[in-house]
């Protein structure tokens, strides 16, 4: 299928990505992006510029919370499909400004869902995290599990997105489907992420700062893979009937939560490894206690998303560094 997106957080290392495979299999794309400097804001400008190669694509510069901006935009596009995208992410960031994640988060969530509720799309598709499940020991965590103890206010905010997100499926019809991503790495991706801070100073010679002690475990998704699912995901619109035990539609809304990730979590030290590999340099690990507001491992059950769109490709975790190392390399000129 094909027809007319609008992606919030389009000059974003997934908005980015997803907005280049729409565009290639066809899709007319509006991209949306405050260009905040959260990270080099060169970054997303040269993401934003190489979308803008395609003629099919619009990008707009301006903050999904910007009361009326989305209403504005939905409403002269009247898209096929919303994919909203924009948050300002991060767990540790959101101890140090926390402002920040009530604007881009939840009132940028309100303004989707306000716009969706005037002009409903054929489907409203919404990026959580796999940080909501917080304190949940059941692994892997499936989205049939409870997630009402999140660690940090930016899993606070989020897991609160998905909650509006529910109550406007109700009440207004709106056809909505939420995804819990799963440590997303890969080209292009956030100079906050561990594979990007890691990769900088195994090459500058500096300790990486490996946290728990290198105790940690997260499911590793690579982007393209992560990519896949979107686009499958955007033809299953979610229903009246339940597609499986594992299904988390819900039994008064058009509204489903699915988990993208690999389902395979990779201890960090093994992680390190990898990149070492790909990089050639071994890595001066400094061992760190727990970080506020993280949680020790992360593990998606894949059994919905399989139910919903077929198996997903799953890059191993070595060809993924080496991919991202690759594209550092010839990036940064090192």
């Amino acid at each position: 299928m094909a027809g007319t997106a609008l992606v919030t957080g389009s000059a974003g290392f997934i908005g980015y990505h997803l907005c280049r495979r729409l565009l290639a299999d066809g899709w007319a794309v509006t991209g949306l992006d405050a260009m905040t400097p959260y990270y080099d804001v060169r970054l997303k400008e040269r993401r934003h510029a190489m979308l803008a190669q395609n003629a099919a694509f619009r990008p707009v510069t301006g903050a999904v919370e910007d009361p009326g901006r989305m209403a504005g935009l939905v409403a002269a596009l009247r898209p096929d499909v919303i994919v909203h995208l924009a948050a300002q992410a991060g767990v540790r960031h959101s101890i140090d400004a926390p402002r920040d994640y009530v604007a881009a988060n939840l009132l940028g969530t309100f303004e989707v869902l306000q716009a969706a509720r005037a002009q409903v799309p054929g489907h409203l598709l919404i990026a959580s995290t796999s940080s909501v499940y917080g304190a949940n020991p059941v692994m892997p965590y499936a989205e049939t599990h409870r997630a009402d103890h999140q660690m940090s206010l930016y899993a606070a905010t989020k897991k609160a997105g998905e909650a509006m997100s529910h109550s406007y499926a109700h009440l207004y019809g709106i056809p909505t489907t939420v995804f819990r991503f799963f440590t997303v790495y890969g080209p292009w991706g956030r100079p906050d992420m561990a594979l990007f801070k890691f990769t900088r100073a195994i090459l500058a010679g500096q300790p990486i700062e490996v946290y728990n002690q290198g105790e940690m475990l997260r499911d590793f998704t690579y982007v393209d893979d992560l990519i896949e699912g979107i686009l499958r995901l955007i033809a299953v619109v979610p229903g009246t009937v339940p597609v499986g035990d594992a299904d988390s539609l819900s039994p008064v809304a058009p509204w489903r939560v699915v988990n993208i990730g690999n389902g395979a979590p990779v201890r960090l030290v093994d992680f390190v490894g990898a990149i070492e590999a790909a990089l050639g340099e071994r890595a001066t690990m400094r061992m760190m206690p727990m970080q506020p507001g993280d949680v020790p491992a992360t593990w998606a059950d894949a059994t919905l998303i399989g139910d919903l769109a077929g198996p997903l490709p799953r890059t191993d975790i070595t060809e993924g560094v080496r991919r991202f190392v690759a594209w550092y390399r010839e990036f940064y000129q090192v």
